[in-house]
């Protein structure tokens, strides 16, 4: 048999194990794991010598936001399409996204939103992709269109906000949600900070004259995050336990409510972020504008809070690491962070700084380079998890022969890298202007990226060298391990 492509010499790793074996694709799927040196002879149309660096699947980043109106109130457009988004993603070792697709309060179908947002994507995209609904509201329409989001278009989860005028719900319609994606098994990501509060706090500071970027993080304490992400919490368990995931944690209080939770038997799942990890409120004090570069929700908090995500991260309180990927070029000032800056206020003015960062291209180098998880533990959250959680395993984010796709990331062995890189913006392959991280030293980076058996990226011969359009929609079933633990009574007002 002539295989189409055959991996020797690695290392391959998983959520599980760490095995030295040779890896056998045919048509897209793995088709054999065999002992390391064994498929060396192997009749194959290429193979590539892994030199004992580890190879795992595919990264899927599970936050991504591209080409979205602005809903925000601003003047800010996303730097990153889907073409130059997934280009991205593959550079930085993903082999599929989970991007967004907005319907906003004035809209009536989700449907229509989801349809809309594939014409964006279809035949752009240079890795596999999926869609969250982001739903702006909870209309009757919009509720009963959810159960065809699922069964018909395989979107097997939504996005609620508790903050943003333009997009936050109220506990009533946030418990429609639940009740509705409980019946249909749909999960709910839940963006959780005490908007009314935030919007307060952001009055009295805007009264005060204390509109500098580094006033976003006092428009935010934890304190927003913790109240919020507690109530999200509460209106989960009154609809008997349904489901939730908060995304992008940064507060350790937060984290320590999600962990109670989840020792009580909840299924309460939670996903934290890169820029809580490597970033600090510190850096929105940059001199001028500079610390615009850093504004994003929930902002980065102190240095000793970063100690507590880590531990999260190895303790299984955070299932899923996500880039939170929300792009806006710094220079621009029609669309980008400095569309906020005027002659009334040249340092800017918090309020009006698009929200967000670029980091699909950076999450998985910072981390495998920050080595403060054990590389099985590494995998669960940058791959695994996210496909159970969403609806995707064991196509993807495993090595299953004859079941997974052929997604594979292979590191550079040790001591192969060439020392330390010094990460750069004009390294990276996105369409934003800076990267937050800017400086930082890394010591490795995907050699190669794999998309169902085809080479798309090879950082030593080429870069990118897959081909836009060859990334696919793939549908998405229900959570993996998740519903069949969820009490099969339902909801019932005669239990409350």
């Amino acid at each position: 048999m002539t295989y189409d492509l055959v991996i020797t010499n690695g290392t391959c790793v998983t959520a599980s194990d760490i095995a030295a074996l040779d890896i056998a694709i045919q048509n897209g799927k793995i088709a054999l794991l065999a002992p390391s040196g064994s498929l060396a002879g192997a009749s194959a149309v290429q193979v590539i010598d892994a030199e004992g660096g580890y190879i795992t699947p595919g990264g899927i980043d599970c936050h991504v936001h591209l080409q979205e109106p602005a809903m925000f109130g601003g003047k800010g457009r996303s730097a990153d399409n889907y073409e130059s988004g997934t280009r991205s993603a593959i550079a930085g070792g993903n082999t599929t996204i989970i991007a967004f697709a907005p319907l906003q309060k004035d809209e009536i179908s989700p449907l229509a939103a989801v349809h809309a947002t594939h014409a964006l994507a279809r035949g752009n995209c240079y890795c596999d992709y999926s869609f969250h609904l982001l739903m702006g509201n909870a209309s009757a329409t919009a509720l009963q269109e959810l159960p065809r989001l699922k069964h018909e278009e395989g979107i097997s989860s939504v996005k609620i906000y508790m903050t943003y005028k333009a997009l936050q719900l109220r506990d009533n319609e946030i418990l429609s949600i639940l009740l509705t994606a409980r019946a249909h098994e749909i999960l709910t990501m839940i963006h959780a900070e005490n908007g009314d509060v935030l919007d307060w706090l952001t009055d009295q500071l805007e009264l005060a004259q204390k509109i500098s970027p580094k006033y976003h993080s006092n428009s935010r304490p934890p304190i927003l995050e913790a109240e919020a992400t507690n109530r999200a919490i509460a209106l989960s368990s009154l609809v008997a336990n349904t489901p939730i995931l908060l995304v992008h944690v940064s507060d350790p209080q937060a984290a320590l409510r999600i962990r109670e939770a989840q020792t009580q038997g909840q299924p309460v799942f939670a996903e934290t972020c890169p820029q809580y990890l490597f970033l600090t409120r510190d850096d929105l004090d940059r001199p001028g504008f500079e610390g615009a570069k850093y504004i994003c929700s929930p902002p980065p908090r102190r240095k000793e809070d970063q100690g507590a995500i880590w531990r999260g991260l190895q303790n299984g309180t955070f299932s899923v690491l996500s880039s939170d990927h929300c792009p806006f070029s710094f220079d621009d000032e029609e669309k980008g962070k400095k569309s906020c800056i005027t002659r009334e206020h040249p340092e800017g003015h918090f309020r009006h700084v698009p929200n967000g960062l670029p980091g699909v291209e950076t999450r998985l180098p910072l981390v495998v380079s920050a080595s403060k998880l054990r590389l099985t533990e590494f995998v669960a959250v940058a791959s695994t998890n996210p496909a159970k959680l969403y609806g995707l395993y064991p196509r993807k984010g495993a090595l299953l022969p004859g079941v997974s796709d052929a997604d594979l990331t292979i590191w550079y062995p040790e001591g192969k890298f060439g020392g330390d890189l010094t990460l750069k913006n004009d390294m990276l392959h996105h369409d934003a202007d800076y990267t937050p991280y800017e400086g930082r030293k890394l010591g490795n980076w995907p050699r190669y990226t794999v998309l169902r058996g085809k080479v798309v990226w090879d950082r030593d011969n080429g870069g990118v060298v897959g081909e836009k359009g060859y990334g696919k929609f793939v549908k998405r079933g229900s959570a993996v391990d998740v519903w069949d633990k969820v009490d099969e009574a339902g909801f019932d007002l005669e239990e409350l």
